[in-house]
């Protein structure tokens, strides 16, 4: 119980220390947060498939396949779902946002909101991870979602800042942001600890959101500001350094 509450508030934390990096370099250029912003994505991508969809094919064996497949699919498709309703948030936002000519803080508490969204399956995928009984594993997913944290962390502060929101309220809900992430973590530990034979599918599930965010999010930001060629290669040195690690840990 401890590492998992370590844990989270380690991947809680990196929110908080990349909106600390914000705060410090608010001019941070396009093309250094695209290449963390990727290796991060690599870091994800190796972490979703190799601490969660192998292991949830292991734990469910072939039989169990369709759950994994299906498992992988519905994390996915919630995760969309949940893109859904930001527009739909965004409409409802926007007639209160014309009364009082907010438009700019609008977007910005949004695109904060989304963030936080987001972040509640990513910490649910870290308790996850130690469902499996495998609790190295489970640090090299916590870790990886973590890395994506900080750029996450840090991208969120200019905006507000330029949209007038005071220093104490950015950091307070950069600090939201990150709680959301353990709460999730929580969740997806207790949920496995509670009903052992749901592992494979939530371990399906959580590697589904992640593959989801990683496709969807990551890499269409890593490659939309002319960085795209170190980005792929950030990609992958993250993608290998975990697999390193998996090997010599495993």
């Amino acid at each position: 119980m401890e590492a998992v509450l370590l844990t989270a508030l380690g991947v809680g934390g990196a929110t908080v220390f990349g909106a600390a990096i914000g705060f410090l370099f608010k001019n941070i250029s396009h093309r250094f947060s695209d290449i963390v912003l990727s290796f991060a994505a690599g870091v994800m991508l190796s972490a979703a498939f190799f601490g969660l969809i192998l292991p949830s094919l292991e734990y469910g064996g072939k039989f169990c396949l369709l759950y994994t497949v299906g498992g992988i699919f519905i994390g996915a498709i919630c995760l969309n779902l949940t893109d859904k309703l930001v527009p739909h948030l965004h409409k409802l936002m926007g007639t209160e946002t014309e009364k009082h000519h907010n438009t700019n803080l609008n977007k910005v508490l949004l695109f904060v909101m989304a963030i936080a969204i987001h972040n509640l399956p990513e910490g649910i995928a870290a308790g996850v991870g130690f469902g499996s009984g495998n609790n190295a594993q489970a640090f090299l997913i916590a870790g990886g979602i973590a890395l994506q944290n900080i750029p996450e962390g840090m991208v969120i502060i200019a905006p507000m800042l330029a949209a007038g929101v005071s220093k104490k309220k950015t950091f307070f809900i950069a600090m939201l942001t990150g709680l959301v992430e353990v709460v999730g973590t929580f969740i997806g530990y207790f949920a496995v600890s509670i009903a052992h034979a749901i592992l494979p599918f939530a371990l399906a599930f959580a590697g589904g959101t992640m593959l989801y965010v990683i496709s969807d999010e990551m890499i269409p930001e890593t490659h939309a500001h002319g960085s795209q060629r170190g980005a792929t290669y950030a990609l992958l040195i993250g993608f290998c350094l975990m697999l390193v690690m998996d090997v010599v840990l495993g």
